[in-house]
């Protein structure tokens, strides 16, 4: 006999749910709350929430008002109670679900069949899609209506489950089962069909389904059947539904992205499609889709080339997309002043810290952070954004930062998406696509009303560095028009005018004097007068291009550099909590830019305090840290030894963030409940102890690190055991910063650290995380190295193991070539104090060391590592043979600057030694052996030695 409820608990189950939501009355709800978490130890709990959700009568007390509450909660705890223990929960109960909650899909309530099919598709994810054979075929049968009883409303719920099935099962649906083959062969197929609907919101539905199994990575099937797909999607071009001819749009987009070649046969009739959707102004999600074809097909390869016989009908049309809609408008006409007023915690975006990239050259530690690209750390600031928002939600997922009231300045859009679109084109096509614009500018720069100069000094930053040959001639006109922008009415002129600007300033700043004097210098001294605009959007965008231009002038803001801080320190003082992080990002780059300039003393005198006063007001556990350590970092190494009258209190604050940090860690790790502290906080300290280190001279240095509570290293060792990895690859650089700056002080600690680092020079770590995994190895070769330069003869306990893992990492071939030479240089310094130990294995690594290092610039590292590999070669020539021409070679072109300059540090004298060993080795036919190199190696190594 079916399962069946019991009245009684059934009327109570339901009022506990009902007053679960009762968020008027907080005692109520805290009462209900509890009551439920006893009821879920019953085996039949998801027997009742199913059959509440899917029973529209409302038991006995309720009214269809009052009983809704209770079965939105219903459905809810029952998707929780599968996703959080659907092992534990009785198969009968699994039974009964499966073979019950269908039936919610035809409920007259959207939210209830949306939030069933959310349980539809958590069931599928647990159990798997073979644990549930009936569910696809049946909700096809009800989407199609097989049986002549399916009403709109089953026929929407079905569709709204398989595609969160599809969306959220994309890798399950496209594996091959024994016997089954894969559900996406059966489903494909089914889908296409449904695109002849005559319902129109099946079609959009069902074509949307097809294009999540052409998002990257692609599914097999999908790519196996394109050539069936694509005249379905053709054909769906001439629909009369808007949301059709979306979903037809974005097809389009994710095959320009992921497959771009199928689309080259059609490529006329698709441009013309898009084309004529994008000018469609009364949808603008219907053109926005159509924008994102060429934004993703002018960054295709194989497709942008194509573009070329169109792009007199494509540019146009993206041009006119940038011009601010009626209703932007009205909106930015009512922006007032705001500057004085405080920033709304909703205001500020979270913040990360800034994710490091890999070094391409050997001998280095990956630390500081480095720059976003463009020196924007928010990018919609200038009026639009370059990268489309990949991290995008899933049907009813909520993100957990979003309030509901986003700024529509920060959302992507047409305009945005129009002018990216234009950008990669110009970048690719340059001259032809400045011919297209050139009459639109002329045209819109003039223009009486604002939102057309505004898209006009938008189409020109757009299109300035890829057409920059053909504007160039233009920009002693352009240049004095767009600075006289900057004092605009409109606040949101001003902001694109500021970042169109700096899409000129490395022109601008490599002029000659004169040059410089007439447009350089009122470049930047507009956009620091914008800095400090009423509006604090227009301060956003002045400091994100202002960012952009020390990028691009680099060194020649040196002269420039009091001015610059004198306007910083201003800003300091007047910029609320948001805009702060964007003038940290001006301060580190002028710090990276220009650092010698700001040791001077009455700069130091002027810009310290002012970060000093930020630095106090900002509490330990705000991510605000993230942003003002990495500029600090940047700092101290800018001002180096004059950093010291202020770096206790930041390094002993690092000392404090890291020690709460590592506590909040191992608590969380023994209590559950617990929130996992942010890692960041970690990373972006362990960075700025590295830079005080460095900058320091070594006595104030070393008493920092003796006076550290609780001590430097052994907190230090957590690090570089931590699970996350950036924590792990600043930690090595900092292992690597304290051996050459501090050695004396870290020595001690050496036997607990090196056996850490044994464990972490291991392969098998790489192939969770790559990217990440790869940086850290790369800095725990780095640091193994410096320690080895200076434990010399310390290092012999460790040589054998070093030797074993140094020497897989050198001749792997999945990582990056950097890594290789790191750790033949780390090999290579070992041997200064342990060459007697490496000796009797020359044989089994000279080879894979001497091709590692000679992709090796002349460095400093790559001398100390010659000079010990030369040790261990006069421990054993005979081992040399093989490859004894090559390390001849490598000598001869070593740079004679190079050899004199690193004088006792470096490998002339050991080189000389070597050959001196093996003239005397090789005897009479000496003279013969050294005829093997090529004619001027030969000539080099007589000029550059004495043997």
């Amino acid at each position: 006999m079916a399962w069946q409820p019991q009245p009684g608990p059934l009327v109570q189950l339901s009022q506990c749910l009902r007053g679960s939501l009762s968020g008027h009355d907080i005692a109520a709800q805290k009462s209900a709350e509890q009551m439920l978490r006893q009821a879920k130890t019953s085996p039949d709990i998801n027997n009742y929430l199913t059959y509440i959700s899917v029973t529209p009568n409302p038991p006995e007390g309720f009214d269809t008002t009052t009983y809704h509450p209770a079965r939105s909660a219903a459905v809810i705890m029952l998707k929780n109670n599968f996703k959080s223990s659907y092992r534990s929960i009785p198969e009968p109960s699994k039974v009964y679900v499966k073979s019950t909650i269908l039936a919610g899909l035809q409920d007259g309530n959207a939210q209830i069949r949306n939030f069933v099919g959310n349980v539809v598709t958590e069931v599928v994810r647990q159990g798997g899609v073979l644990g549930w054979p009936q569910v696809l075929p049946q909700l096809l049968s009800m989407v199609a209506n097989e049986n002549g009883q399916s009403t709109a409303e089953a026929q929407d719920g079905a569709m709204g489950a398989l595609f969160k099935i599809c969306e959220d099962n994309k890798r399950l649906l496209d594996q091959d089962y024994p016997n089954q083959g894969r559900p996406l062969a059966y489903l494909l197929p089914k889908f296409l069909d449904l695109t002849a609907s005559p319902n129109a919101k099946l079609r959009s539905r069902a074509l949307s389904a097809i294009n999540v199994f052409f998002n990257e990575p692609i599914a097999l099937t999908a790519r196996e059947n394109v050539n069936n797909i694509l005249p379905r999607v053709v054909r769906l071009t001439t629909d009369e539904n808007e949301d059709v001819r979306r979903f037809v749009c974005r097809t389009f987009s994710l095959l320009a992205d992921g497959m771009p070649t199928v689309l080259l046969p059609h490529i006329e009739g698709i441009v013309d499609y898009t084309i004529s959707q994008q000018k469609d102004i009364q949808n603008e999600e219907l053109a926005l889709d159509a924008a994102e074809f060429f934004f993703e097909a002018s960054s295709a390869p194989a497709l942008r080339d194509a573009f070329g016989p169109y792009l007199n009908r494509v540019v146009p049309v993206l041009l006119d997309s940038m011009i601010y809609s009626e209703d932007d408008q009205l909106r930015l006409e009512g922006e007032a002043e705001d500057a004085d007023l405080e920033d709304e915690e909703k205001d500020i975006k979270p913040q990360f810290a800034t994710s490091k990239t890999s070094r391409s050259n050997a001998g280095g530690a990956l630390t500081a952070n480095p720059q976003p690209t463009n020196g924007q750390s928010n990018p919609a600031a200038n009026g639009f954004a370059y990268e489309d928002d990949d991290d995008e939600l899933s049907e009813g997922e909520i993100d957990e930062y979003d309030d509901g009231d986003m700024d529509p300045e920060e959302e992507w859009n047409l305009r945005k998406c129009s002018a990216a679109a234009l950008d990669s084109i110009a970048s690719h096509f340059g001259g032809p696509v400045f011919n297209v614009t050139l009459p639109w500018l002329m045209e819109n720069l003039a223009h009486k009303d604002w939102q057309n100069r505004e898209a006009a000094v938008l189409a020109l930053g757009a299109i300035g560095p890829g057409c920059m040959q053909d504007i160039e001639p233009h920009l002693p006109n352009l240049v004095p028009y767009m600075l006289s922008l900057l004092s605009d009415q409109q606040p949101v002129v001003r902001q694109i005018s500021s970042w169109a600007l700096s899409r000129f300033a490395g022109w601008a700043s490599h002029l000659d004097p004169a040059g410089k004097q007439q447009y350089f210098e009122p470049m930047m001294e507009g956009m620091l007068r914008c800095m400090l605009d009423n509006n604090k959007k227009v301060q956003e965008s002045a400091a994100s291009a202002f960012a952009t231009l020390e990028e691009q002038a680099n060194t020649e803001l040196m002269p420039y550099s009091a001015v610059i801080v004198q306007q910083f320190v201003r800003c300091f003082g007047r910029y609320k909590d948001r805009n702060m992080y964007i003038l940290y990002d001006c301060v580190q780059t002028l710090a990276e830019y220009a650092g010698p300039e700001l040791a001077k003393p009455e700069l130091v005198e002027s810009l310290m305090p002012a970060l000093i006063a930020r630095w106090e007001k900002v509490q330990d556990q705000s991510r605000e840290m993230f942003p003002l350590l990495e500029c600090l970092a940047f700092v101290a190494t800018a001002l180096g030894n004059r950093f010291t009258p202020f770096a206790k209190p930041f390094f002993m604050r690092c000392i404090r963030i890291i020690q709460n940090n590592l506590e909040a860690g191992a608590g969380a790790a023994s209590q559950p409940y617990l929130d996992v502290p942010d890692k960041d906080f970690l990373v972006t300290s362990l960075d700025l102890l590295s830079s005080i280190i460095q900058a320091l001279e070594e006595p104030y240095s070393s008493e920092l690190a003796k006076s550290a509570q609780p001590n430097l290293f052994e907190m230090l060792a957590y690090c570089m055991k931590d699970g996350n990895n950036d924590v792990k690859q600043s930690a090595y650089a900092l292992l690597g910063d304290c051996s050459i700056y501090i050695f004396p002080q870290l020595q001690p600690y050496l036997p607990t650290l090196l056996e850490i680092l044994l464990h972490q020079l291991d392969l098998s770590h790489v192939a969770a995380d790559p990217d990440t995994a790869c940086r850290v190895l790369n800095n725990a070769c780095w640091s193994c190295g410096e320690m080895a330069m200076r434990h010399k003869a310390g290092m012999a306990p460790y040589v054998d193991r070093l030797l074993s893992k140094l020497a897989l990492i050198m001749f792997a071939e999945n990582v990056p070539e950097s890594i290789n030479e790191n750790a033949a240089i780390a090999l290579g310094r070992l041997g200064i104090g342990c060459h007697e130990q490496l000796a009797p294995h020359l044989a089994n690594f000279a080879v894979p060391f001497l091709r590692a290092m000679q992709k090796v610039s002349w460095t400093d590292e790559k001398g100390h590592a010659y000079k010990g590999f030369a040790s261990v070669v006069l421990d054993n020539p005979q081992a040399m043979e093989q490859c004894l021409l090559d390390f001849f070679a490598e000598m001869a072109n070593a740079p004679g600057v190079f050899l004199t300059g690193m004088q006792d540090d470096g490998p002339l004298q050991s080189f000389e030694r070597v050959l001196a060993q093996y003239k005397a080795l090789i005897g009479d036919v000496w003279d013969t052996y050294l005829h093997n190199l090529a004619p001027l190696q030969e000539q080099s190594l007589r000029q550059l030695y004495t043997f």
